[in-house]
């Protein structure tokens, strides 16, 4: 939040009480990562190293600084009887859920847990969880957005969404390293198309502002290459209604920029990254299906209409060098695109489908510890383990849960979804993103 000082002030040595802003960047890099292996000398910084909270503050004038050995040795230890190393080695073992409660037990564990020290050693040793994060537009037209823990397989309480994205239409989501969920552009229903930016910490469970993108607009397309975020196409009020324009954002640099323009202008309803490209397909200004192809290396559009793109719907998903799609409306049956005979074939069929209904319907792809993840409207999972395709899909609806219990081929991914999000008495909403998260 922009705040601007009275020139009086600004020349005087006195020293206000001031709120801290926002950070403004995708993400924070811990310099421990390079080889720092204490806590007190864990800082998180931001790209550019700047740090991402401001220096403490006094009323009555400059605090008195103190020597950091000083300091560490009038704090005391993280667990009584124990060196802060190995203090550390058992804290970060906790499971994700109980996070929250470890930042109520002190400063120093509260500490320890809003810097990026405590998850990048979570990240290196394995051991970091992955969330399932659903966000839906209910019947009232609202949005709201949920967090599933596969581990104890409950729903978490998340904070609200900014208030431009309540209501918001055709706006992007994606997920850069790992941890930041950044919601892009759209349509605000009173205001119109937006340039507007925003991202979701999931280590400390908050949101940020980032930079606005370059061009309004809403009904786009997105994508992340090498941890940047493209977008393309979509919509626009003006003259200009469809557009062609496409830019990037890199985090490291926090700006967006520019890149070379599609060749048709389009809507785009489907995309996906596959070997490296991004293959889009659309509607142009006459209603005619269009399809493109962009190669990040060498910023470059080019018509594609080969047996890929033929094939492509949506969801759809690239895992583990491979390329899905759905091959019915419930996602029950799966089909691999198949490189070289530019092809698509069949892959798996559950032998159990689920109806053509709207709640059935296969809303997203998600990759859950390494596995394919098929996200419904009804806020049921089904997981399939492509590494192995002679294994069915694994249903976790919650009305076919316990037919399927006693064959010892699942856990309870998702036990009591259908009765805590989806009710009982039919569809309350739909599912327009889903992504996951680490931490």
């Amino acid at each position: 939040m922009e705040r601007t000082a009275p020139e009086s002030l600004r020349n005087s040595h006195r020293v206000v009480r001031v709120q801290a802003p926002l950070v403004d960047s995708v993400s924070c890099y811990c310099k421990v990562d390079t080889g720092l292996k204490t806590v007190a000398g864990a800082r998180k910084f931001v790209p550019g190293a700047k740090l991402c909270g401001q220096p403490e503050i006094v009323p009555m004038g400059p605090r008195k600084r103190i020597a950091r050995k000083e300091r560490n040795k009038n704090q005391g230890p993280l667990l009584p009887g124990l060196p802060d190393d190995l203090a550390i080695a058992c804290l970060i073992r906790v499971p994700r859920a109980d996070h929250h409660n470890l930042r109520l037990v002190c400063k120093r564990w509260n500490q320890l847990l809003s810097h990026n020290y405590f998850y990048s050693l979570r990240k290196n040793l394995g051991i970091a969880e992955e969330w399932v994060y659903v966000i839906r537009r209910n019947r009232d037209g609202k949005i709201s957005w949920h967090a599933f823990d596969p581990i104890y397989q409950i729903w978490k309480p998340l904070p609200p969404l900014p208030p431009d994205y309540s209501e918001a239409l055709g706006f992007g989501c994606a997920v850069l390293s790992g941890c930041y969920l950044y919601l892009f552009g759209g349509k605000d229903p009173s205001k119109g198309s937006m340039r507007r930016v925003v991202f979701f910490n999931s280590r400390t469970n908050k949101w940020h502002r980032a930079p606005d993108m370059l061009r309004k607009r809403h009904l786009f397309a997105s994508c992340v290459v090498n941890n940047c975020l493209y977008v393309a196409g979509g919509e626009c009020e003006g003259n200009q209604r469809i557009l062609h324009s496409a830019e990037v954002y890199d985090p490291n640099k926090n700006k967006w920029t520019f890149i070379a323009e599609m060749g048709t202008a389009m809507v785009p309803y489907v995309g996906v990254v596959y070997e490296g490209k991004w293959f889009l397909k659309g509607i142009d200004s006459h209603n005619q299906v269009v399809s493109e192809v962009y190669i990040p290396c060498t910023n470059s559009w080019s018509a594609n209409h080969g047996g890929l793109i033929t094939g492509l719907r949506n969801p759809c998903l690239s895992l583990n060098g491979r390329l899905f799609a759905t091959d019915c409306r419930d996602g029950c049956k799966l089909r691999v695109f198949e490189w070289a005979t530019d092809s698509w074939s069949k892959f798996v069929d559950s032998k159990h489908h689920l109806g053509n209904s709207q709640a059935y319907e296969a809303a997203s792809f998600v990759s859950l510890d390494g596995k394919l993840g098929i996200i419904r409207n009804n806020m049921s999972i089904g997981i399939v383990d492509v590494a192995n395709p002679g294994n069915n899909i694994e249903t976790t609806s919650a009305r076919v849960w316990e037919a399927n219990v006693g064959k010892g081929q699942l856990k309870n991914f998702v036990a009591s979804l259908w009765s805590s999000i989806a009710g009982r008495g039919g569809l309350k909403g739909h599912i327009l993103h889903c992504q996951v998260l680490q931490a």
